[in-house]
């Protein structure tokens, strides 16, 4: 007698259900919450969770300017970028980047630890970072998520 139910099964668009998240990045260490974005990102907090398929849910980052580095990285940590032109890479540091773009340097910490192919990409689409308090997706009642 075979029993079905004990069967491994596959997340599929079914089964899998997409909740919405909130992390409130003011004092939150850069890298840990990163690390916790990129998980919930990526559906490893379901116990249905699938590599190869997206199951993750969404996540909405606010305060992004607040957010805390470690150790002496404000200053020492550089972001660089490349025009592929002769003379056009530039190089910032990671205060430079926080006072121009604060939510550049989330998205990149967190994209960096996210599979380098298209489903890391589609699971990229899920993530909403936003300067101020405030976020345009009260209707999706998203869920405080706590480090």
């Amino acid at each position: 007698m075979r029993h079905l139910s004990f069967r491994t099964q596959s997340a599929n668009e079914t089964i899998v259900k997409r909740d919405w998240y909130v992390v409130d990045a003011t004092n939150q260490t850069m890298g840990r919450m990163a690390s916790k974005i990129a998980s919930v990102l990526r559906g490893k907090n379901k116990p249905y969770y699938t590599p190869h398929f997206d199951c993750g849910d969404y996540v909405i980052v606010v305060n992004s300017a607040k957010v805390v580095f470690t150790g002496n990285k404000l200053e020492q940590k550089e972001y660089q970028t490349y025009s592929m032109y002769p003379g056009g890479q530039k190089i910032e540091t990671a205060k430079e980047m926080i006072a121009r773009r604060p939510n550049l340097a989330i998205e990149r910490a967190v994209k960096g630890m996210l599979p380098k192919n298209r489903l890391g990409r589609a699971m990229y689409k899920k993530l909403f970072v936003y300067e101020e308090a405030t976020h345009p997706h009260q209707a999706q009642s998203p869920k405080a998520m706590t480090f």
